[in-house]
């Protein structure tokens, strides 16, 4: 017998799913219709879980954020054309066959509507894949009766979240294959090179030869490499194990997310990213409908950096004392003097989801140029690093061959 998943509707129009064993999808089908229901979708469901138990075994059970995006506009579609919320979310399930995950959790979220949950409150137990952003957004796009506005709203901000990390990790690619590329010829050369010149070196000069300092150096170097790579591989992975773990930390992320707000020529871009991020989140809940201390709180969480989510916590604080945000972000050096500026005029206009909205296009147009700045910086600096290790290697050859070749003479 095959396991079969099954959307189908009930005498009474309601639409129930489930699973049935039957030998194939005609049985199914057929099991199903003696029962009194009208087979929507049928689908083999036994290879799917077991995708999917390997996944959430290795821990990548995870909506990817493009097909979010995808999911979320062909919704707001729909529902502006005047099709039900169940419909529509009947007909996306049947649609998405390269992501189980995401079809696992519609089939989900159908289930909870139609047992009376509200839309957001069924996104809500699936935090992983619908952020704070994402349900607080919806449930007011719900309460307001404009739902496919909203949807409409996350898709764009979506996209925009995602051009900007896909430019952040393509600026990052270049120098991480540099910076491998010199670790490996480092290793090589310790590993392979340098020892076989040290065996030439002491052929030549006998084994009372006296080399010079650096060429030492080098063969220690290399002798320690060789001599102890499992221990050196061991400290390597405990280091980076460890390191990952300290960063899971509230304390750990803290600590390196104010050290990057400290080291130069990075701090510029973490700042700038973290302020993209501010605006355009904290806009789009405004724009929603969401109260301005919900906004802060929910934006605190989803903008990537501790030093800047307590400062937005402190803030959430601050203003329901009766400061106005405008000069509690005044009075914090973390945010550059045009936020507090904007959001005086947004708050004097009634207009603050608009002038944030163009305080994030400037700041994501400021971290591409900053990071192009960083990519052209990076390039030469990985070069010099490259040709300062090649040059000492050779420098380390060359000087023994020439102290052995005066005394030759």
């Amino acid at each position: 017998m095959t396991v079969f998943s099954y959307i189908a509707i009930n005498d009474a129009g309601k639409t129930i799913n489930g699973t049935v064993d039957q030998p194939d999808r005609a049985g199914s089908i057929n099991a199903l219709t003696k029962q009194g229901l009208r087979p929507i979708s049928i689908s083999e469901a036994k290879a799917k879980s077991t995708g999917l138990a390997t996944k959430k075994l290795f821990g990548r059970e995870k909506v990817k954020l493009d097909q979010l995006v995808m999911f979320t506009r062909q919704l707001s579609a729909m529902i502006s054309a005047g099709v039900p919320l169940l419909r529509a979310l009947t007909a996306l399930s049947d649609h998405v066959a390269d992501s189980p995950t995401l079809r696992k959790i519609l089939l989900g979220i159908i289930q909870s509507v139609e047992s009376g949950s509200t839309f957001g409150d069924a996104l809500a137990k699936y935090p992983s894949t619908f952020n704070d952003i994402y349900v607080n957004m919806v449930r007011a796009g719900e309460a307001a009766g404009i739902l496919d506005e909203i949807l409409q709203r996350l898709a764009t901000q979506q996209e925009k979240s995602m051009s900007m990390r896909k430019k952040i990790k393509g600026a990052m690619a270049y120098p991480l294959v540099l910076i491998s590329i010199t670790v490996a010829a480092f290793f090589g050369l310790m590993i392979f090179i340098i020892p076989q010149i040290g065996k030439i070196l002491k052929d030549l000069g006998g084994a009372d030869a006296k080399l010079p300092l650096v060429t030492q150096v080098m063969l220690g170097i290399s002798s320690a490499i060789t001599s102890y790579w499992y221990i050196i591989i061991i400290v390597i992975g405990l280091g980076v194990y460890g390191f990952l773990a300290y960063k899971k930390t509230k304390k750990g992320k803290y600590q390196i997310d104010s050290i990057l707000l400290k080291t130069p020529i990075i701090k510029k871009i973490v700042s700038k990213v973290a302020v993209a991020h501010f605006a355009r989140t904290f806009s789009a809940l405004i724009e929603a409908g969401v109260a301005v201390l919900e906004a802060l709180t929910v934006t605190s969480r989803a903008v990537g950096n501790s030093v800047y989510e307590e400062a937005l916590v402190d803030a959430e604080v601050q203003v329901k004392n009766g400061k106005t945000l405008s000069s509690v972000i005044e009075a914090n050096p973390l945010f550059p003097p045009i936020i507090s500026q904007m959001l005086l005029v947004g708050e004097e206009t009634g207009q603050t989801d608009r002038v944030l909205v163009k305080v994030a296009d400037f700041y994501e147009e400021e971290v591409d140029t900053s990071i192009g700045s960083i990519s052209s910086i990076i390039e030469p600096v990985m070069i010099i690093i490259m040709g300062s290790m090649v040059g000492l290697i050779a420098l380390s050859v060359m000087l023994p061959i020439a102290s052995l070749s005066q005394n030759i003479k």
